[in-house]
């Protein structure tokens, strides 16, 4: 039977498998009346783009109050909030018109992705996932869009990584269609940017499949059931997360809000084009694993046997020998070549070669 690996074992056989399960993640993450704590000394950090087709401005601030000149601007204005804090963030969304429920969502952690139309505003919400090289987990980052008449506000809770930088480079290039287009052709591009980052994810599940692939095929690795099923819920994590933001690039598809241009539905629809297909891996993904699993149970069930059949030869082999000893050491007066000078050599003759005709014969047999 495989022995049972120790996460610290684990842990030291590939880092990537480390597991900590006092952190596993609740299968339910989200409860909306429990209150949301986030972190005191959080500060936030606010990045405008004000652009056109032939002149941009960029600025890094720390106070939303900075954000409000751009109101209203005859440009297309990029608001990005990095880091959270309550206060602020009603400022700066009650300077904008936007409704108190949409608040609510924002501020709110861990909620499924979905898309809303409330008022003169689109507002729609999805995670953000980052695959950790060090411990081979997933980790999610909510983040909340605000699409407005010529302004898009961007809300993420984590100040130090997104999957924004490229769209932030084709803002400060000139001439490029983002630069030419209205705000709902940079909200596009902002869902775009994030579901593409899903991909990176996938390669990196397909890498530790295959790798999980060959270690049972080869059968030189110990603790492979262990790493199914931790990957198993990382793929179940990464699933529950993305199988909802197709609905959400559904709604932008089907509604008839005068925010959405009708010729930006085709890059829409490329947006949803990826993100089912991203669902299809992460089903296959989940198939894999369970058959990956049975293969491993297989295999165990497969040593076992091999180990009980090994085992019942070498009793079936000495049970002649145990026969023989039993009869000769019987306590009767008479028994056969007790008194001879060579019936010890002949008795122990009789063990060795029965057992040893028996082998030849299971061998021709082919039962071993």
């Amino acid at each position: 039977m495989q022995p049972r690996i120790r996460a610290r074992g684990l842990t030291k056989l590939l880092p990537e498998w480390a597991w900590n399960s006092s952190k596993r993640r609740p299968l339910a993450s989200y409860n909306p009346t429990r209150a949301t704590e986030r972190k005191a000394d959080l500060n936030p950090i606010y990045t405008v783009f004000d652009y056109n087709e032939h002149d941009y401005v960029e600025k890094k601030v720390l106070d939303e109050k900075a954000c409000y000149i751009y109101k209203n601007s005859g440009n297309v204005t990029w608001i990005n909030v990095d880091g959270l804090r309550k206060e602020e963030v009603e400022k700066l969304c009650a300077h904008y018109n936007i409704h108190p429920l949409v608040l609510e969502d924002i501020l709110s952690q861990g909620q499924r992705a979905k898309m809303d139309e409330i008022d003169n505003v689109i507002f729609c919400l999805l995670p953000m996932l980052y695959y950790n090289e060090d411990t081979g987990e997933i980790e999610s980052e909510q983040v909340s869009i605000v699409l407005g008449k010529d302004f898009v506000i961007s809300f993420q809770e984590d100040p130090e990584r997104d999957v924004f930088n490229h769209i932030r480079d084709r803002i400060r290039s000139g001439y490029t269609k983002i630069r030419q287009r209205s705000a709902d052709y940079l909200c596009y591009s902002l869902l775009d940017s994030i579901v593409d980052s899903y991909f990176g994810i996938i390669d990196k599940i397909n890498e530790r499949i295959e790798r999980l692939e060959d270690a049972l095929m080869q059968q030189k690795e110990y603790g492979t059931l262990e790493k199914i099923s931790i990957l198993r819920r990382e793929v179940m994590m990464f699933r529950r997360s993305i199988t909802p933001v197709r609905e959400l690039v559904n709604c932008f598809l089907v509604s008839e809000n005068s925010l959405l241009e009708d010729r930006h539905d085709k890059y829409y629809k490329d947006v949803l084009d990826h993100i089912t297909q991203a669902i299809d891996y992460s089903e296959n993904h989940r198939e894999m694993l369970m058959n990956l699993q049975d293969l491993s149970m297989s295999q165990i069930n497969l040593r076992m046997n091999e180990v009980m059949k090994v085992f019942t030869l070498l009793a079936t082999l000495m049970a002649p020998a145990t026969v023989i000893g039993g009869i000769f050491g019987m306590n009767f007066d008479v028994i056969p070549l007790s008194h001879h000078r060579e019936g010890f050599y002949v008795t122990v003759a009789a063990m060795l070669l029965i057992p040893a005709f028996m082998m030849f014969y299971f061998r021709r047999k082919g039962w071993f």
